[in-house]
């Protein structure tokens, strides 16, 4: 599958908008009960991953 191919469908792109809801939500919740620094980072990361998959991978037609 060439890169010019890939896009993403409206199912998949809520279900990563989904994600990194939650997963902003569970970071929120950890800074304020100043959690482990590893659960900071691991919400972190996957929020960041699927807001910037979301933001630059075009939408199928």
């Amino acid at each position: 599958m060439p890169l010019n191919d890939l896009s993403l469908t409206p199912a998949i792109a809520t279900v990563l908008f989904f994600v990194a809801v939650v997963a902003g939500y569970r970071y929120r919740r950890t800074w304020k009960a100043e959690g482990p620094r590893w659960q900071l980072w691991l919400f972190g990361v996957i929020a960041a991953v699927c807001l910037l998959i979301l933001g630059f991978t075009p939408m199928a037609n």
